[in-house]
């Protein structure tokens, strides 16, 4: 009977890990086409055309299966929408300026930033394993960003920033989860991720924006071709298709060794990149890219 109950736990955590890596390999793919996309139209449109499409898919299953949790917090549901949508403009941004294995690193320093918030915000206490997976981490980012004279880039900077904001996002949906339906908390981030870049499209010929606020306020394009439209229907489904694999991984496997599983992600969009003409990284972004997937194996020991 034991036997039988350990051979259907490690069955289980071996079908976490498959959709896990599924969901990693499809991400690095949906960072991929954003990239391709990049080419021709700017981060803000990406961001905008991927969310609007988000908002229909949320709206129907809201309309088929109406939200059963009373919500009450509408403040923290727009800061998380707020939160989301800074961190996707960002992402994206840089993924059209920065190799893309570089960028979804940075972006994967959002568990840091947690685990800091919490600590601040939240007075959760930090242990042994928590203050030196810290230490490790941003050791690593010092190391992508280049470790001749520990610059720091406006690129690579705004890639951290966006881990940043996810972590914000991550730590507000902490507040609400309990309050509102997991898909209002997701309509809440592409309802604003459409909105806001709405706003900005509108004001943008009226604003003089310095060279480096100047991907805020772009020049909306409606695409002619179908190819681009095409690639941005790709998008949204792929990184629909990549969150239900993901919320399958960690339902069917333990945590500790899905979430870890999640790095995988990194080593596929550098492939990824790669094929689409971004530099193979050096040694130095290669050690980062170790120490911050250390740093988050070491947070989920914490």
């Amino acid at each position: 009977m034991k036997m039988r109950e350990t051979v259907h736990r490690l069955n289980t955590i071996d079908r976490g890990i498959l959709f896990m890596l599924a969901s990693a390999l499809i991400s690095a793919m949906n960072g991929a086409v954003a990239k391709v996309l990049g080419d021709g139209m700017s981060a803000m449109e990406i961001v905008f055309f991927r969310n609007m499409i988000g908002v229909l898919i949320i709206l129907a299953t809201l309309r088929h299966t109406p939200a059963a949790l009373p919500g009450g917090r509408l403040h923290l549901l727009l800061m998380r929408g707020f939160f989301g949508f800074s961190a996707m403009i960002l992402f994206f941004y840089t993924i059209t300026t920065i190799p893309l294995g570089e960028a979804i690193t940075l972006n994967k320093t959002s568990p840091l930033f947690v685990a800091i918030l919490a600590f601040f915000l939240m007075k959760e206490r930090l242990n042994t394993y928590a203050i030196l997976a810290l230490v490790v981490g941003f050791s690593g980012v010092l190391f992508i960003t280049k470790p001749a004279g520990f610059s720091m880039s406006y690129d690579h900077f705004l890639g951290l920033l966006g881990g940043f904001f996810a972590a914000c996002a991550y730590a507000t949906i902490k507040r609400i989860r309990d309050i509102y339906d997991a898909r209002v908390i997701v309509l809440s981030f592409v309802g604003l991720g459409t909105v806001l870049p709405l706003l900005l499209f509108l004001v943008a010929p009226f604003v003089d924006a310095p060279e480096t606020l100047a991907f805020l306020f772009p020049e909306f394009t409606l695409p002619a071709s179908n190819t681009t439209w095409a690639l941005i229907a790709f998008m949204a489904i792929i990184s629909t298709l990549s969150q239900w694999l993901l919320t399958k991984a960690y339902s069917l496997g333990r945590a500790g060794i899905v979430g870890v599983v999640s790095y995988t992600n990194i080593p596929f969009a550098i492939g990824f990149g790669w094929m689409l003409g971004d530099p193979f990284p050096d040694i130095w972004v290669w050690l980062g890219i170790g120490l911050i997937v250390s740093a988050g194996v070491l947070l989920k020991k914490s």
